[in-house]
């Protein structure tokens, strides 16, 4: 494997590059009339132009990304995440070219990709299952018989898909109709396909994956587990490991039951199998998703490992660098997703220019980015700035470095999900690890609060600098001079 394309953009595509520069691997980027000048293209060896902005006209252009690594020579593509990156029908036409695609095959991304089947594929391998149907149903009347045997609250969920799209929970019979209707609706406009099915709604769901990987030769790991329960609109926008609440037992368990999803679709490369756990600490399957994730840093930060590289060597052929035995938790590690958008007002977009843009540094402070300053924010994609990623020796130390790196993050010319971030760290629920996927739900349903905690932290810090700064002016000359204001307290009092 001499060179690959990287067909995607941002962050992942610059991570991409990054690990084929130390394994002496060409690169070629892909970009559109928005990313012409973005980070991933002028760190490439080669780039090549695929279309116009809207990512349909250019990153989802199948023929014309086959075209250039034709053109170029190229050996294998990293499709990232999102656009192709589970698209089954292009893992097999770059099978049918003669190229690599770094991931699993194109059968494995068909039976995960549909949950359905997913979950019929799992069952006879003993992986718990949250009590539903393992069927499509399309009969309003029919829906509502099932779920009124499961008993509400209920999930309707669309079989292809995700991203909490076609997805609606039920609390109440007379509700039913209309939400299965609306789940269909977007299931249909988002996936081309309007097929749901209905699941019981797990009380106090935590949202915990596993990340797994397996090779060519048989062999299957899991690298533990990610917390990923701080969500909005189902999305995720804080992600740790290891979890606060997963035992040793526990997660191997967890670990194992992932690794027989693997065995359950022939499954090769990396992975992550993702799991709701109630409040009981039951865990059941909830997806598979066949790609890299954008939370991999922190299951990296743990384990010292490159998963990029480890996906490049299964593409090769080769036995996975370690083994069950070989793998183990170090520290802990947490990521803050950095989006443009206005989180005082719904989490809406907020997409501008990056009038200033300096990102913290620092022992264990990490940021995976995709753009420079002076730079927009393109209205095509998803508004994900970056992420910081933040290691410590334990949980507290690694929230409390997030926290300092968060406000050592400077950006200016648009809104950010950074002070939501810094608002959740802070928060006793997530501190003490009592937490599920309704944290917004039960903690910033009114978002006057979030502004609240930053006007009183905001005094509170400028009255500590004031009592400060008129000690300091009380004092001589010859004592004044020999006084050392730390750096924090200097960037405080800018």
């Amino acid at each position: 494997m001499k060179k690959v394309l990287i067909a995607n953009r941002g962050e992942i595509a610059r991570r991409v590059i990054r690990t084929l520069k130390k394994m002496n691997i060409a690169s070629v980027a892909i970009y559109s009339d928005a990313d012409r000048n973005a980070p991933h293209v002028l760190e490439a060896d080669e780039a090549v132009y695929v279309g116009e902005s809207p990512s349909s006209e250019s990153y989802l252009k199948q023929d014309v990304i086959l075209k250039y690594c034709k053109e170029l020579r190229v050996d294998a593509i990293h499709p990232g995440y999102g656009f192709l990156s589970e698209n089954a029908t292009f893992a097999r036409k770059v099978k049918e070219a003669g190229m690599k695609l770094i991931g699993p095959s194109p059968d494995s991304m068909d039976l995960m990709g549909d949950k359905l089947c997913a979950k019929k594929a799992v069952k006879s391998y003993n992986v718990p299952l949250v009590p539903g149907v393992d069927e499509a149903i399309t009969d309003v009347d029919a829906a509502i018989l099932i779920a009124e045997e499961i008993g509400y609250p209920i999930l309707i969920k669309a079989s292809a898909g995700g991203g909490g799209k076609g997805m609606r929970l039920v609390e109440r019979s007379e509700d039913f109709a209309e939400q299965m209707r609306m789940a269909q609706n977007e299931a249909r406009s988002s996936f081309g396909d309007d097929a749901v099915f209905i699941e019981k709604f797990v009380t106090k769901p935590r949202h915990i994956e596993i990340q797994v990987f397996s090779d060519s030769l048989g062999n299957s790991v899991y690298l533990f587990e990610r917390e990923c329960s701080i969500q909005r609109r189902h999305q995720k926008v804080i992600e740790e490991a290891p979890s606060a609440v997963i035992t040793p037992e526990l997660r191997k368990q967890m670990g194992e039951a992932a690794v027989a999803v693997c065995k359950a679709c022939n499954y090769e490369g990396a992975g992550t199998v993702e799991f709701l756990v109630d409040g009981n600490m039951d865990f059941f399957f909830l997806e598979m998703n066949t790609r890299l994730q954008v939370e991999h840093p922190v299951t990296e930060e743990i384990t010292g490992l490159d998963l990029v590289e480890w996906q490049i060597r299964v593409a090769r052929g080769e036995r996975l660098p370690k083994l069950q035995d070989e793998l183990s938790i170090n520290g802990h590690a947490i990521e803050v997703r950095v989006y443009a958008e206005d989180t005082l007002n719904g989490f809406t977009p907020d997409i501008g220019n990056l009038r200033r843009y300096r990102i913290p540094t620092g022992r264990n402070v990490r940021v995976d980015d995709g753009f420079l300053e002076g730079m927009d924010i393109p209205i095509f994609y998803d508004p994900m700035i970056a992420k910081l990623v933040v290691w410590g020796k334990t949980r507290d130390e690694a929230i409390e470095k997030t926290i300092v790196a968060i406000d050592n993050y400077q950006i200016s010319g648009l809104k950010t999900t950074l002070d939501f971030g810094k608002y959740v760290l802070k928060h006793n629920a997530f501190r003490s690890g009592n937490f599920d996927t309704n944290f917004v739900k039960h903690y910033f349903e009114d978002p006057k609060i979030m502004y609240t905690a930053m006007v009183e932290e905001k005094e509170a810090l400028q009255h500590g600098i004031q009592k400060i700064w008129d000690s300091i002016k009380a004092r001589n000359k010859k004592e004044f001079a020999s006084i050392k204001i730390s750096s924090s307290w200097k960037n405080a009092r800018k």
